[in-house]
């Protein structure tokens, strides 16, 4: 890439960050490249499509992610770790308006360029489960997509909630109840 089409991709990068985090995730592509200072087929040529724009965006808060749950493989309590992650992945999520929704709908679209962070996610929580599930404290049968849009549809009604901070934490709580392997919803295993 030469310098000045470097320099015009960390400024749109830069500006998207901005701009979602301002106006949330719909906001004009126009808006953003009119803030990068370049003109629409610039953001275009670098990220064909909004997804690919968001993905760019959030790859370092991806990165993130990715490395603490490599470092929670290690934990002690397989469970907790799950859960500490899957807070993370709420937290993350809830930074940008609008996040949460476009997550749902790439979840099952390998074709969409979301689909290059959600892939690497699904890997690592897959492991995070894998523990919990073998030591005893997780259901048979979870699998990582329904966790994820789980995590996903958590953020959303956060987002829709703003005057209730507490709830997304209350309404994960809700859900590892369900996910105990000791749960009183044993008639609904798999």
């Amino acid at each position: 890439m030469r310098a000045d089409a470097r320099r015009n991709y960390q400024r749109l990068l830069c500006e998207a960050r901005a701009a979602f985090a301002e106006h949330g995730t719909d906001t004009s592509l126009e808006d953003v490249a009119r803030r990068a200072g370049v003109g629409i087929g610039t953001l275009y040529r670098h990220f064909p499509t909004r997804h690919a724009l968001l993905s760019a965006v959030f790859e370092d808060a991806v990165s993130d992610l990715l490395t603490r749950s490599h470092a929670l493989l290690d934990a002690p309590q397989p469970c907790t770790a799950l859960v500490e992650w899957l807070r993370a992945i709420i937290t993350h999520a809830g930074e940008y308006r609008g996040l949460a929704r476009a997550l749902m709908s790439a979840s099952r679209d390998d074709s969409s360029a979301l689909a290059r962070c959600s892939r690497p996610m699904r890997e690592a929580g897959t492991r995070l489960l894998a523990r919990a599930q073998e030591a005893g404290a997780v259901r048979r049968g979870v699998s990582i997509e329904d966790l994820m849009q789980l995590t996903n549809a958590i953020a959303l009604a956060a987002e829709e909630s703003p005057d209730d901070p507490e709830l997304a934490d209350r309404l994960l709580t809700l859900t590892l109840r369900g996910l105990k392997a000791d749960s009183s919803t044993a008639a609904y295993r798999d």
